[in-house]
């Protein structure tokens, strides 16, 4: 019997779709498994589908739920509790790093963000579990 390899799952969440290309592009060739979703009501289906090992989840997107709503939710609910979340966010007060925090954040990505951070950041974050 052969030892398949896993890979760990990850949702990118962004409403920008160059964004979320970017992303995509920075971690293809790494043992991720990658899938997308464009909005907080899209994301919070998706992650129920896909049970990622970790989202990558802008704070500001259109519709009823943003980042902070999306990651408040999955923290919340025991069967998800374990996912990951690093938020995205062009937004670098404190208050907002706090809202972050309060959501149940795991890290917090600033934009503009080289995708060595992003790298390096993912890595660090599967690895801590």
């Amino acid at each position: 019997m052969t030892n398949l390899p896993t890979f760990r799952r990850i949702l990118i969440v962004d409403d920008h779709a160059d964004l979320r290309k970017l992303i995509r592009l920075t971690l293809l060739g790494t043992d991720y498994e990658l899938f997308e979703a464009a909005s907080g009501d899209e994301a919070m289906l998706r992650i129920q589908e896909v049970q990622p090992d970790l989202v990558i989840l802008d704070v500001m997107m259109p519709g009823e739920l943003n980042g902070y709503q999306v990651c408040a939710r999955v923290k919340a609910d025991p069967k998800l509790r374990h996912t990951l979340v690093i938020l995205l966010t062009a937004r670098a007060q404190a208050a907002d790093l706090e809202k972050g925090e309060a959501a149940g954040a795991d890290r917090y990505l600033i934009k503009p963000f080289s995708p060595m951070q992003l790298l390096d950041m993912v890595s660090d974050a599967l690895n801590d579990t």
